[in-house]
């Protein structure tokens, strides 16, 4: 059940709060995609995000919080951390740091750490504050697919039986920056809108786990790192390169797929939409302007299911400022399928 917030706010928020305290999920909108909520002290519902998302147990939940002073009573905030907080909070930008063991082991897949995180966004922070309590929130989508940057998005992946609060199109469109403070140098262990560059803008150096290989490791430490993840049903392939070598080699394979009786479609920068002719493409945001292909990516993807397309050629982005995480999603979504001409 969708209840578009913007016409009746107050009433809709508590209803959720309600929902929330009781033990049931909500769909939750943020800045970044919509989030699947439940308190983050009640472990049935917790239990309940891992049972219908279809989530590996072992993939850490992210909890949001409407303050600071929650957040302290969660986690472990050393200098560094609280530094990040009061520069990038509320934001896109989730910390990882060592529990209190407030919150259930489930929440963060048997680890001692919590990724903590205080969303931009009015509706998550009076949810929040509403239902009292600390919000675990995956992104609300059955596990692997693309994120949901719409309400609409929820419904398509859960039905009518679960209430989501409609605030509109998500304003960013990619998850948030996770951020392990736990080591004396942090370490981001997913790229997002607040870059590496601003973070060290902060607290000086600052690392990053390789974004752009596929995961080795054991239990992951943030959502997103160990599995498959935001794949529409079509394969993916990501084509790197100039750009003119890029779009003729993307015409070669997408005829070359034609024939063998797929149904190709081309992601490209606007500025080179032209080239394609009478091929199938969908605009994936200015050449100029990585914030747009962030904001678009995942509406793509599934539009492209809805669709029927059965393989899709990516113009790859510069892996600078958003784009670094804009390619970091497109890689796990096309299973690390790349060509570089």
């Amino acid at each position: 059940m969708i209840l578009d917030i913007r016409g009746e706010y107050h009433n809709y928020i508590e209803l959720a709060a309600k929902t929330i305290r009781e033990g049931g999920l909500v769909g939750m909108p943020t800045e970044t995609v919509y989030g699947l909520a439940a308190s983050a002290f009640d472990e049935r519902a917790v239990k309940s995000i891992f049972d219908i998302k279809g989530r590996p147990q072992d993939n850490p939940l992210i909890v949001h919080v409407d303050s600071l002073p929650m957040a302290r009573g969660l986690g472990e905030f050393g200098e560094k951390a609280l530094k990040l907080a009061g520069a990038f909070w509320p934001g896109p930008l989730t910390l990882v740091v060592k529990s209190l063991g407030k919150i259930p082991a489930s929440v963060s897949a048997g680890l001692d750490t919590v990724g903590l995180r205080m969303p931009d966004c009015d509706a998550a922070l009076s949810l929040i504050s509403a239902a009292g309590v600390p919000i675990a929130a995956p992104s609300a989508n059955k596990s692997g697919s693309p994120s949901p940057t719409t309400a609409e998005h929820v419904a398509a992946d859960f039905g009518d039986g679960l209430l989501v609060l409609d605030a509109g199109e998500c304003r960013i469109g990619l998850e948030s920056t996770v951020v392990d403070m736990t080591r004396e140098t942090p370490v981001i262990l997913r790229p997002g809108a607040v870059t590496r560059e601003m973070l060290a803008s902060i607290v000086g150096d600052v690392e990053c786990a390789n974004a752009f290989a596929p995961y080795e490791g054991g239990k992951p430490s943030a959502p997103g790192m160990k599995y498959r993840h935001y794949a529409p049903r079509a394969d993916v392939t990501v084509v790197e390169g100039q750009s003119a070598s890029v779009t003729e080699a993307i015409k070669y394979l997408y005829d070359k797929d034609l024939k063998k009786g797929e149904k190709p479609l081309v992601l490209a920068r606007r500025e080179n939409r032209k080239y394609y002719g009478k091929r199938d493409v969908m605009d994936a945001g200015s050449v100029n302007n990585a914030g747009e292909t962030a904001k678009a990516i995942y509406a793509l993807l599934r539009s492209a299911d809805d669709k029927g397309y059965t393989k899709i050629y990516f113009e790859a982005v510069p892996k600078t400022g958003i784009g670094f995480a804009v390619m970091n999603r497109v890689y796990k979504a096309a299973a690390y399928n790349i060509v570089k001409v």
